[in-house]
């Protein structure tokens, strides 16, 4: 049966507002961003427009070619992108303000980012007040020295999702092995992890299993701990031709979430106008309750006959398990766990029961926990009991937020894992070994948060910023203040750069994916994976690719017949030797210029319900919904996003909710039960830190609180994180609130003294 049809026409029953454009209300205003970028890329606009046009955005991983993309007609560009244009515009920055670091120190992220590009190779040692400036063969000259003297165990390297390619994921990863090393680590463990290992175990697939053309005209799109509407904002159109359509949309999350209710797509006219109305449902869960929700859920559909038997008898195992579970845990437990009462359960049973049809989209409000993967094999088991699996308007979607997180990991750029997701051992390392022509490590390596707990006296980090994306800042800082050589890699001024040094400290300025010679691809959440070619236009001149920065290393460290196997003469030569090495990804060396694409396994992955699982069935697995309690008066703590991508803040206000960065949003009740008013001085605390924020009341699952990432850093567990995935418990705290700067360092202190 075919997808429903958008209704032609316009639909007044979607829409948001009668007020033209949203004036007045409380909304991103996407127009003015387009505006403001203008006025950012004033001096580059040519370049500007051609990157727009021609090049792959580098924001989330929806994944476009030039303005457009594969599931529905028209113009798509967001807000997102347009924030990230002047990244690959501006100029150098002045070399001269990094005689003397002292000064920059007080500076936000985004005020050094305006500064402008790195513009040469730059060398601090230890005692200096700053950076002096050093040619590359110098600066790779003494890293080379340095590292041949340093055990490969010794070594850790961490790749952000910046903008970075499968082609530089994939050379940095093979030159790390090449030097025996394993400790090499992404951006997609803090983000997705917990989904990579749960779909593996029970569907034998690492990524989202259908389209974003599935959205449209499905009877029912879920999203648990997921707000495209601020991080994946293309999606919105696709939700809003979906509602046209007829399809139901409903959210399970601790926050209802503004934006998810009612959004203006400013590239759709009736949108633009009229806004489109888009959750029909809210279901507020606890933070970390939605897999206790999930499992009360699936108990009403077992209890009431609504499960899919035939899908269930023909190609799961493991029921029986699941079943046992749900049938044997007291409802009273699975409201307290999830925070909601059976009868909400029910109505969501009830939505589920009606549609034939769905697909199930989550991020990082599931993941982020330290049971992240329980709440992700949750996921799966109320897929698997639905049948919404291996065809059309169905199927299971983690959507990635970053245009790099994808193809980062598949590539092997991961501690734990190979080209192509095969898990580090003995004999997939032989394999390996024999593919490249040189051994390979056979143990899992260093995660990144390990990295900086295992006394490493070499840290090589391209792009990210740890003083921003793990918990405890301080604590990272002062790990980072101990490697005695720590090399940055990136196309701008990040405060982890200006951390002093135990030893020395090199900064080397990096090429954009648009400046890539010979192009590059990325792989989108849907598993499409897209060319993106060279843009002409002005260059950094002293800017480098990365692969070939450890094409280069290595030609100074290894043998000439080692160093000959990581050698490539092209981004090209890179995409045939992926080929070759990933099966999944047989096609990227077809991939040459612009609109070249392919999705690889098809539109739908376990295609009519066949796993790739060693009997072809998938798994139903029983989930842990142990938790930990909370001390008498705290509340639990969840950090969020605002108006930013990954931790580059772009406003200090949300133009969504109107929440600045010292926002603490709380629910009415819990405001009113606290004797606080809007817009008070609070203060929250917890044996890791302090936090200073304002009272903001929003609609928040009662006993619940949330603030921005990266701010809310200071309040998160540095140990804390999941046992598989090992991914940091950023939306897993408690916390206590002070209506005076607390004096105590007792957690346990009454709340609101």
């Amino acid at each position: 049966m075919a997808l429903r049809p958008v209704k032609k026409g316009w639909s007044p029953e979607t829409w948001a507002s009668l007020r033209p454009f949203g004036l007045g209300l409380q909304r991103p205003n996407n127009f003015a961003e387009v505006f403001r970028a203008v006025a950012e890329n004033r001096d580059n606009l040519a370049y500007a427009w051609r990157i727009l046009s021609q090049g792959v955005c580098d924001g989330c991983a929806l994944g476009t070619s030039g303005l457009r993309d594969w599931t529905v007609e028209g113009i798509h560009l967001c807000n997102v992108r347009l924030r990230l244009l002047r990244l690959n515009t501006m100029g150098p920055m002045d070399g001269n303000l990094l005689a003397d670091v002292a000064a920059l120190r007080s500076r936000s992220s985004a005020e050094l980012r305006a500064l402008g590009r790195l513009p040469y190779p730059l060398y601090r040692r230890k005692g200096e007040p700053g950076f002096t400036r050093i040619g590359w063969d110098e600066a790779l000259d003494r890293i080379a020295l340095r590292m041949c003297r340093t055990p490969p165990e010794k070594m850790g390297f961490y790749l952000t999702s910046r903008g970075l390619p499968n082609e530089t994921y994939y050379v940095v990863q093979k030159a790390v092995r090449a030097l025996g090393c394993n400790n090499i680590d992404n951006a997609a463990r803090i983000c997705h992890s917990p989904s990579t290992v749960a779909l593996k175990e029970s569907l034998g697939v690492a990524a989202t299993t259908c389209s974003y053309r599935d959205l449209i005209g499905t009877d029912l799109v879920v999203f648990l701990g997921s707000n495209p509407a601020a991080n994946q904002p293309v999606m919105m159109k696709y939700l809003h031709y979906a509602r046209k359509a007829g399809t139901r949309v409903v959210c399970v999350n601790p926050y209802r979430e503004p934006a998810m209710e009612r959004y203006w797509v400013p590239s759709n006219l009736e949108s633009a106008l009229f806004g489109t109305k888009v959750a029909d449902r809210f279901f507020l869960v606890a933070p970390g309750g939605d897999a206790a929700f999930l499992v009360g859920v699936l108990r009403h559909l077992i209890e009431q006959g609504w499960l899919n038997e035939p899908f269930i008898e023909a190609h799961t195992t493991g029921f029986e398990a699941v079943r046992a579970q749900a049938l044997g845990t007291a409802w009273e437990e699975l409201e307290r766990r999830s925070g909601v009462g059976r009868r909400e359960m029910l109505e969501f049973a009830l939505l589920l029961a009606k549609a034939e049809r769905a697909v199930l989209v989550w991020s990082m409000g599931l993941t982020q926990h330290t049971r992240g993967e329980e709440a992700v094999q949750a996921v799966i088991n109320l897929a698997l009991s639905r049948g919404y699996l291996g065809r059309e308007g169905c199927g299971l979607m983690p959507i990635r937020g970053h245009s790099g997180v994808q193809g980062g990991a598949e590539m092997g750029a991961y501690a734990t894992v190979f080209p192509g997701g095969v898990p580090i051992t003995p004999q997939s390392a032989q394999a390996l070994s024999s593919l490249w022509g040189f051994p390979v490590p056979d143990q899992p390596g260093l995660t990144a948060t390990e990295m900086l707990e295992a006394g490493l006296e070499v840290l090589w980090s391209i792009g990210g910023n740890f003083l921003e994306t793990l918990p405890s800042p301080s604590q990272a800082e002062a790990r980072l203040a101990q490697i005695p050589l720590r090399v940055h890699q990136d196309i701008v001024l990040s405060s982890q750069m200006l951390v002093e040094p135990a030893e020395e400290v090199f900064v080397l300025p990096a090429t954009t994916r648009y400046e890539i010679p010979g192009g590059c691809t990325e792989t989108s959440t849907e598993r499409r994976v897209i060319f993106s070619p060279e843009i002409p236009g002005p260059r950094i001149p002293e800017a480098r690719w990365e692969g070939q920065v450890f094409q280069d290393l290595l030609a100074r460290m290894c043998k000439p017949e080692r160093a000959e196997k990581v050698c490539f003469g092209s981004t090209q030569a890179v995409r045939e030797e992926i080929a070759r090495v990933i099966p999944l990804y047989e096609g990227i060396q077809h991939l040459k210029a612009k609109g070249d694409a392919f999705q690889y396994g098809g539109p739908h992955l376990c295609k009519d319900g066949l796993c790739p699982t060693p009997d072809g069935k998938a798994r139903f697995r029983p989930v842990d919904l142990s938790q930990e309690g909370l001390p008498e008066g705290a509340f639990r703590l969840v950090t969020r996003r605002g108006k930013q991508f990954n931790s580059m803040v772009h406003e200090p206000t949300d133009p969504v909710n109107g929440a600045p960065r010292d926002a603490v949003l709380m629910s009415p009740f819990d405001r009113e039960r606290l004797g606080l008013k809007p817009g008070q001085c609070i203060w929250l605390h917890n044996c890791f830190g302090t936090f200073a924020g304002r009272v903001f009341e929003a609609p928040v699952r009662p006993g619940s609180l949330q603030v921005h990432w990266p701010e809310g850093n200071v309040l998160l567990s540095p140990q804390e994180r999941s046992p598989k995935a090992k991914i940091p418990a950023y939306k897993e705290a408690y916390v206590h609130v002070y209506q005076k700067p607390p004096q105590s360092q007792d957690p346990d202190h009454p709340a609101a003294g």
